[in-house]
């Protein structure tokens, strides 16, 4: 019986049309990416788009006829670059940290998934978050002059120094305490590669936890007895004598992609705020007047430009293009566990 199931599993992929339809989306995401990071970081070339169906396809439209194809893919490298070392921590540690917060299964709880998540979720970003800071920079620049490569980008951000500040002569006790905080800080170099990361890690336990959990209680739902002999593939399910531990059936393709879906719906909803609030850091030292705006400073502005609606610009974008990667990205995490006996 065990040898039917590799047969199984790949007679169900010959039939998974919509996978091919999601490989091929994959091609989509560059630029979906980019506009939601000019629509985010309310890049004034685009900030008219935002807030209306068609500012979308208007902004896609401007963009390749003012910089081509490559255009629509820039800061494409950078994100192809962070994914792989970002999934691979992310899910690693995802494993490491339930197995220590859920020793069995009766401890199995949605406040101990949700913080494994949150956990896991934080630690990739911890390991990769130059790389996002990088991507972000890159899809921002628009003008033809600022056509920058990934080296030409790094250097930038390297150099960038705020602009002095000017101290109140009258005002001693704040002059100085000032003057020693800007002498611990520095001014430039590898501390301007964290810009933004405090909400970022605040974004991740929403985030990752909410789409752990949403993932794990999905697939319980999905394997429910009277549900199981219609969203399960048969003969999948493992006993591990050494740990004396069950692992489930493995669910159907459109199953699986369901509940990573939705994971990826509503991990997205609870955390855009803080990503707007991230991205609007992030080119801080390209807009304005290049000072290093604080977490509150921002989310202040941005109340004040478009009120609550300025926290959730080019969500829609997110949709589209966060539920199939994270449907897609839990799938192949879920069969990959499978075939490799994890």
């Amino acid at each position: 019986m065990r040898g039917m199931v590799p047969h199984i599993l790949f007679a169900e992929l010959r039939h998974e049309a919509v996978l091919t339809h999601l490989c091929q989306a994959k091609t989509v995401v560059g630029p979906l990416d980019r506009v939601k990071i000019l629509f985010q970081t309310r890049n004034p070339q685009f900030a008219k788009y935002t807030g209306s169906w068609s500012g979308f396809p208007t902004a896609m439209y401007d963009i390749y006829t003012s910089e081509g194809l490559r255009g629509l893919f820039k800061g494409h490298s950078a994100t192809l670059l962070r994914i792989f070392p970002y999934a691979g921590v992310k899910f690693l540690a995802y494993e490491q940290i339930r197995a220590r917060v859920i020793k069995n299964k009766g401890e199995e709880t949605a406040a101990r998934r949700f913080v494994s998540g949150s956990l896991a979720g934080m630690v990739s970003v911890f390991c990769t978050y130059p790389l996002e800071v990088i991507r972000v920079r890159l899809a921002f620049e628009t003008r033809a002059e600022q056509r920058s490569s990934f080296v030409d980008i790094v250097r930038k951000i390297y150099a960038e120094t705020p602009p002095p500040t000017h101290h109140n002569p009258t005002d001693a006790i704040t002059a100085t305490a000032t003057h020693v905080v800007e002498k611990v800080t520095p001014p430039s170099g590898l501390p301007n590669f964290f810009r933004g990361f405090t909400p970022t890690l605040l974004g991740m336990v929403p985030y990752a936890g909410a789409s752990f959990l949403a993932h794990d209680t999905m697939s319980d739902l999905m394997r429910h007895p009277r549900l199981a002999p219609h969203t399960t593939l048969p003969h999948t399910s493992r006993e591990e004598s050494t740990t004396t531990s069950h692992k489930p059936a493995q669910l159907r393709y459109w199953a699986e992609l369901s509940t990573g879906g939705i994971a990826g719906f509503v991990s997205q909803t609870v955390s855009y705020p803080l990503e707007v609030i991230r991205r609007r850091m992030q080119v801080g030292g390209v807009v304005g007047d290049g000072h290093r705006l604080s977490m509150a400073e921002v989310t202040r502005r941005i109340y004040l430009e478009r009120g609550w609606r300025g926290f959730f610009v080019g969500l829609t974008i997110g949709y589209v293009k966060v539920v199939p990667m994270v449907a897609t990205s839990f799938y192949a995490y879920e069969r990959g566990k499978y075939y490799l006996g994890i």
